[in-house]
């Protein structure tokens, strides 16, 4: 497996099965996914995670809370994380990766405003072990991607951060939600910068899979909570980019509302629908959920925590998709067939 074109020698015990040598591709690949882990909280499923044994854990947003304008209260949230017997056995068996969301980025639903966002990223790029010289720690936001290669096939991670450039939300003063759709086309999720990047990065892909992952919601837009649904104008410009760019095999991964779900969508011009996989929270969910309005949701809707399991089969260019509970019982499952 290659990691941005710098070969990677640490396999897991399942990678060294799946491979037979450095030009074959594996028929099958797993990853995982999870968000809103309370760093406080004795079960943050990683018994599950570990047992699942993935190649590579992305972090969707939240891997501490934090909501603090203290430096050293954060980066002792983070050793906490890091130091915990369940989450030191992944970081030994599989690579991880990650964005941040509001609670490890500072604050509750916080954008650009929040003032300790430039420590804050070098907290979160340490969590990480990103290297000193990775661009991350030189340019505003934490956005980036990976390419993983495996023989003739390949899968693409494109990490966005929806935080640090986020203008601030509108909200809803008759109480009924929290924030108000922005409808005057003004405000960023992104920023100028990170839009042409992502921009590029889609249109320059040639993995067969590529996976873009967000901390909030994108395509779930009616329940009132963060979501790119609050500003439609940036979540239609994404969907655009998206279809436009005629990258293979794209989904989205999203976190933040404790609560697991899929929602699917069907685009112009292109020749599969995107879904979008919501998987959170591992230490705590929203058990309370009740009904809750979704036109392009696919699946229940469970607060129940959880994780995603993500099973690419390269040779025949599917993901099963599993979103595993307590035990690893499967909540629910979908293929995304490209």
């Amino acid at each position: 497996m290659r990691l941005n074109n710098v070969k990677v020698l640490s396999f897991s015990f399942l990678s060294l099965l799946i491979f037979s040598c450095d030009n074959d591709t594996p028929k099958e690949v797993h990853y995982a996914f999870g968000s809103c882990s309370n760093q406080m909280f004795k079960e943050q499923m990683w018994d599950e995670i570990n047992q699942s044994n993935p190649e590579l854990w992305i972090w969707g947003g939240d891997a501490v809370y934090s909501d603090t304008e203290d430096p050293e209260y954060m980066k002792e949230q983070y050793r906490i994380q890091k130091s915990n017997p369940g989450y030191q056995k992944l970081l030994t068996q599989s690579k991880v990766i990650g964005t941040w969301d509001d609670h490890d980025y500072g604050a509750n639903d916080a954008g650009e405003e929040y003032p300790m966002k430039y420590e804050s990223k070098k907290m979160f790029l340490d969590f990480l072990d990103v290297k000193e010289d990775d661009v991350r720690r030189s340019r505003d936001g934490v956005y980036t991607s990976y390419n993983y290669d495996y023989g003739k096939a390949s899968i693409k991670v494109i990490l966005l951060d929806a935080r640090f450039f986020r203008t601030k939300l509108t909200p809803d003063s008759t109480g009924n939600k929290r924030y108000l759709e922005n409808k005057d086309s003004k405000g960023t999720i992104l920023g100028e910068k990170q839009w042409d990047w992502l921009s590029d990065e889609l249109n320059n892909s040639n993995a067969n899979f590529n996976i873009i992952v967000s901390g909030i919601q994108v395509l779930s837009n009616l329940h009132g909570f963060e979501s790119w649904g609050n500003m439609p104008h940036e979540r239609e410009k994404l969907l655009k980019t998206i279809a436009n760019s005629k990258a293979k095999g794209t989904f989205i991964l999203s976190g933040d509302r404790h609560v697991c779900e899929i929602s699917k969508i069907e685009l112009e011009n292109m020749k599969y629908p995107v879904y979008d996989i919501t998987s959170s929270g591992l230490s705590h969910s929203y058990r309370n959920v009740g009904r809750e309005d979704n036109p392009y949701r696919v699946s229940e809707l469970i607060g129940l925590r959880n994780y995603a399991f993500l099973n690419f089969n390269l040779e025949n260019n599917y993901v099963n998709v599993e979103l595993r509970g307590n035990n690893n019982k499967v909540l629910i499952k979908q293929k995304l067939q490209y």
